[in-house]
């Protein structure tokens, strides 16, 4: 790691929610998720090693730009489950960027990380837009 990077120890999201109760019951009710830790304002979740938190905001999202991304291990079980649970999956049509049934193929990857990825997006109930990745190798 590079000596001006060794000072940081990790890396967490934050995600403006104008209405925090509202946020909290769609990532429950919409993927399973529940904080880890609240305080006035703020609520935390853990996945793995990374954490996101949500805050209360004034501002909102334009919900043009993946805010958070998710990994998964097969795409198409998720995005299967996120259907079931009322979640509508972004579509596009802009090559390169082009989903069939919500998934997008993406070509090239970190090399660390496979050769492509497929993804699909989606918004949360305050407008931030999340992705869920697959490495393909």
């Amino acid at each position: 790691m590079p000596e001006n990077q060794k000072s940081f120890r990790s890396v967490a999201t934050r995600l403006p929610a104008q209405d925090l109760m509202r946020a909290r019951r769609w990532y429950a009710e919409k993927l399973g998720l529940e904080p880890v830790e609240e305080r006035p304002g703020g609520l935390r979740y853990r996945i793995g090693e990374g954490e996101f938190s949500i805050f209360t905001s004034a501002g909102s999202s334009p919900g043009t730009f993946t805010q958070l991304a998710f990994t998964v291990d097969d795409i198409h079980a998720t995005a299967a489950l996120l259907r079931s649970r009322g979640l509508e999956l972004l579509d596009y049509d802009s090559p390169p960027l082009v989903t069939v049934d919500g998934i997008a193929r993406v070509e090239g990857n970190y090399p660390s990380k496979g050769i492509a990825e497929l993804g699909c997006w989606f918004l949360d109930s305050e407008g931030n837009m999340i992705g869920v990745g697959q490495s393909l190798t």
